[in-house]
């Protein structure tokens, strides 16, 4: 058990805590793996009958994934990125097909990794704190712990929209969205964990009894904006749309794109066209796994953490460098199976 994830429990519920402070909660291989055997563990204990999630210190819940490990992995042999994300994903699934009641509390920045804990559960808490974000795509990499499969099935293009832009929105756009089930006050939460814990068989209720009136979502101003000029499948014909469209809006939008990586903002779009036809969460993690171990070794993703994360300098330097270069071929590549003995299984 790492020290990186508290695990306990309290009344009748079973408590994780991330514990991993000054890197934002960013989830490592010893922690997934941690939240795995915790899961399973519970899953029998009859005096365990629900779990929650929230994080220790600090000012977000899950910022993400490690990075830095995954691009110094992916610019070797890739397995300990292969590793990591084999051990994600099937605690991704896990929480999916999890038969007790699991409540996640998005309060703070709740980003990849954190997005991957939280859509899972059956209630989501959004607070006024919640950042939300899948913001991969500035780095090369793509929406993934199961991104293809919920972005997909959010109203309108606003997965798309989301996907592309890496967009952070908060916990009214969450709820709004569909996102989070409820919008509780921070100030609130411990006393709604506490009467959980006492009485889990009333989560809902007390979940319900506790949520608040958010303030307007945002993005419902610009929901319209986004079901036009995000409507279609094709990175070329979006940033055609926004060009054409001309409003400050488009041009802000369109200045965003223009930031991220072409090849994973096309490993995007295909990634949510495809996930919402999947039959099952599993055929979905079994998919972005080999769209994973294939992007974690090519040039974006280890330039895209480069220039975001190791020299900061913010000036990544994409190949392909415009969307036209990002050939049908080379997204067939990224999204070729793997062979049976190396691709992944929910347990």
């Amino acid at each position: 058990m790492t020290d990186d994830i508290v695990a306990f429990t309290e009344g009748h519920v079973g408590r994780i805590r991330l514990n991993r402070p000054k890197a934002i909660h960013a989830l490592t291989t010893a922690m997934c793996e941690a939240i795995i055997g915790r899961l399973e563990a519970w899953r029998t204990e009859d005096t365990v009958r629900a779990v929650l999630f929230d994080h220790a210190e600090g000012r977000g819940f899950c910022a993400g994934g490690d990075i830095r490990m995954l691009a110094e992995s992916g610019a070797k042999d890739g397995a300990e990125a292969r590793a990591f994300f084999h051990a994600e994903y099937r605690m991704n699934h896990r929480l999916f097909t999890y038969a007790k009641p699991t409540v996640a509390f998005m309060d703070g920045i709740t980003m990849g990794g954190g997005v991957g804990i939280s859509l899972p559960c059956k209630f989501r808490v959004a607070t006024e704190n919640t950042r939300f974000a899948m913001p991969e795509t500035g780095i090369g990499l793509f929406p993934d712990v199961g991104g293809g499969w919920y972005l997909s099935r959010l109203p309108g293009r606003a997965g798309q929209f989301l996907a592309l832009t890496g967009a952070r929105i908060d916990g009214a756009e969450c709820l709004y969205l569909g996102l989070a089930t409820h919008y509780i006050p921070a100030a609130a939460l411990d006393e709604v964990k506490a009467k959980i814990a006492a009485d889990p068989s009333a989560v809902e209720a007390i979940l319900d009894a506790f949520a608040e009136e958010p303030p307007p979502a945002r993005i419902a101003d610009n929901m319209e904006r986004i079901d036009r000029l995000f409507a279609s499948d094709r990175l070329e014909d979006v940033y055609a749309a926004l060009e054409a469209d001309g409003s400050d809006w488009a041009h802000k939008e369109l200045a965003t794109l223009n930031t991220k990586s072409p090849q994973t903002m096309k490993v995007a779009l295909r990634l949510l066209k495809e996930g919402a036809e999947m039959h099952s969460f599993a055929d979905e993690m079994r998919q972005e796994y080999a769209v994973g171990a294939h992007v974690v070794q090519r040039h974006d993703f280890l330039e895209g953490v480069r220039a975001v994360i190791v020299d900061k300098d913010n000036a990544p330097k994409w190949n392909p460098a415009s969307p036209e270069g990002v050939t049908e071929h080379m997204l067939d590549t990224i999204f070729a199976p793997l062979p049976d003995d190396e691709a992944w299984t929910p347990a």
